[in-house]
């Protein structure tokens, strides 16, 4: 059911800046800002070897990141999101374990132009987690 890590999310004021010192530094490939507004954010990924980082900021005020940030100023890992073959199928499993999937439980297109789901982070050990159609 678990696929491979797709991305880390980390939560910050302004993505272009966060990710622009991976380039830098280390040569990653970085992406374009991508508004996304269905989810609140802009994201600017980082492309690693094995997996990406995603910096994402908030887009208006309602953002959930906005949130995450008053509480975490500095920014911070705000998810991990992990491919599964089938969304439905992992949902309804996940479900049917006892895990809660956040909103109305039926997945949003991504970041990636794949369907996504957010599962509570007090079932998966503090961590929020997102799964993605891989």
């Amino acid at each position: 059911m678990l696929g491979r890590l797709n991305h880390v999310a980390i939560a910050v004021k302004d993505a272009e800046k966060a990710a622009k010192i991976y380039g830098a530094a280390f040569g990653a490939e970085i992406s374009s800002a991508v508004p996304l507004p269905e989810h609140g954010v802009i994201t600017v990924f980082v492309t690693l070897p094995n997996t990406k980082s995603d910096f994402i900021q908030p887009l208006g005020e309602a953002s959930p990141i906005a949130k995450f940030l008053e509480r975490n100023a500095d920014g911070g890992i705000h998810h991990v999101c992990y491919e599964v073959a089938d969304i439905i199928a992992s949902r309804d499993t996940l479900i049917k374990e006892g895990a809660r999937v956040l909103g109305d439980g039926q997945p949003k297109i991504g970041a990636h132009g794949k369907p996504v789901l957010f599962l509570h982070p007090k079932d998966f050990s503090g961590a929020l987690v997102e799964i993605e159609q891989a």
